[in-house]
């Protein structure tokens, strides 16, 4: 795991005037990597050595954390999440930085984020979906009630179960359950048949165990342009492994 990467934080604007802080590695070309609910930049892309991977093939990494995430605005008004909301952030973050001719990708919830991205405009050269099935697409809150009675149960889960691991995931990433309940609003589901107009070449990285949004086979069988990469893992334990990064550069690099 190298994490010791010159790493430059810099604020932009959320769509309503919030801090989205937005985390810069590398020389290269530009690539936004956009990480997975209840997580951050740091861990999703450079704790595990993704980020030095990708830094060494050449690339300028953008990692903003989500709002309601990592070291953005994590406001508890409810009004700070309509619908969209991740999406209209993460729009006004490649204006902002002036990005014209760049990557974009996601893990999990970033993945969902980077498809509504594209369903709004984004224009990036090639796109990563990991993490990610058709059905977690199309059907946004099919896990929703899941996240709710984690988020709302807290404490009260056997030691071992999902529950209990996604909440000793949330614990290591500090994150803020009234804020995390509150990005369930924001999802928006996409049609299939918008999806499978995306002109992009797309990477479809999934864990070999992971089903926790549908499947990863269909997405990257109706993408115009999908290429299907499976990496060792299930949802919560793929983003650790180097393969992860590795699938990544392979496809960026091909």
């Amino acid at each position: 795991m190298m994490t010791d990467l010159l790493i430059e934080r810099r604020d932009v604007k959320g769509f309503d005037g919030l801090p989205i802080a937005v985390h810069m590695v590398g020389q290269g070309r530009d690539l936004v990597l956009i990480h997975g609910y209840f997580s951050n930049a740091w861990t999703n892309w450079i704790r595990y050595g993704h980020a030095a991977k990708l830094v060494e093939a050449g690339f300028r990494l953008i990692l903003p954390d989500l709002r309601g995430h990592g070291e953005s605005a994590k406001p508890h008004d409810a009004a700070a999440y309509p619908a969209d909301a991740l999406t209209d952030d993460n729009l006004g973050l490649i204006e902002q930085l002036d990005l014209t001719d760049y990557d974009l990708g996601g893990y999990s919830l970033g993945a969902r984020t980077t498809v509504r991205m594209l369903a709004r405009g984004a224009t990036p050269r090639r796109v990563i979906l990991s993490g990610m099935g058709l059905r977690g697409l199309t059907q946004t809150l099919d896990n929703g009630g899941y996240y709710t009675n984690v988020l709302t149960n807290l404490g009260t889960f056997a030691r071992g179960t999902s529950e209990w691991m996604t909440e000793a995931f949330l614990k290591t990433t500090k994150g803020d359950p009234v804020a995390l309940l509150h990005i369930l609003n924001t999802f928006v589901d996409t049609p299939a048949d918008v999806i499978a107009n995306f002109p992009q070449r797309a990477a479809v990285i999934c864990g070999a165990d992971d089903d926790s949004n549908g499947s990863a086979h269909e997405l990257a069988d109706i993408l115009r342009d999908g290429h299907y990469f499976e990496v060792p893992g299930n949802h919560m334990n793929a983003v650790t492994r180097k393969e992860l990064g590795q699938a990544m550069v392979d496809f960026l690099t091909a």
